[in-house]
């Protein structure tokens, strides 16, 4: 089974990577949902985040409030990093139990979309490793636009990864998400239909 993994810089264009390789056929594993699976109210890793950021990081439900937890996490490199201690292990383990079900089902190809894929350790599950980039007034836009946040809050996200050199110097491969690169064209060139 063919592992890919899809990394790059919030905004940039990942899930328009991934959708163009679900339709060549690859099963999808998107790191951020299986994440959020994780989250469950009462759940060994909400009660961790809690622990470690306090009870603010909940709605009055009693469910996480990704956009509390996100000021929080984002705040500094230290907070990051205590995240990052908490949701990665857990990810990758999950991420483990669904590849494995996917080889046990005959599954050709699998895309592996992890915003954190190199600073997880999941880059070491995948054959190839992609980067997709595009430059940050665009990625701001977009991501303003999706997330429907403030600038402010869109650029503490942002500042919060790798520049765009990290993706370019650890990746195997980039695919550009930006005029005068069309996407479809990019993607074609890697995994011709």
């Amino acid at each position: 089974m063919q592992i890919i993994g899809i990394t790059g810089q919030t905004g940039a264009g990942k899930s328009s990577v991934c959708r163009l390789l679900q339709s060549r056929g690859f099963y999808h594993i998107d790191a951020d949902a299986v994440a959020k699976s994780l989250y469950e109210k009462g759940a060994p890793i909400l009660e961790a985040l809690v622990s470690a950021f306090g009870s603010q990081i909940l709605s009055i439900d009693g469910t996480l409030d990704k956009k509390m937890l996100a000021l929080t996490a984002f705040s500094s490199e230290e907070q990051k990093e205590k995240l990052n201690a908490i949701v990665h292990p857990a990810v990758t383990e999950k991420i483990k139990e669904i590849l494995k079900t996917q080889e046990t089902l005959g599954t050709k190809g699998v895309i592996l979309d992890a915003i954190a894929l190199f600073e997880s350790g999941e880059n070491e599950l995948c054959e190839m490793t992609l980067g997709v980039i595009a430059p940050q007034e665009i990625r701001l836009s977009r991501i303003m636009k999706r997330d429907g946040i403030t600038e402010g809050e869109a650029l503490l996200r942002m500042r919060a990864q790798p520049d765009e050199q990290f993706y370019i110097s650890k990746c195997d491969r980039i695919i550009r998400n930006f005029p005068p690169y069309v996407l479809e064209e990019e993607v074609a060139k890697l995994f011709p239909q």
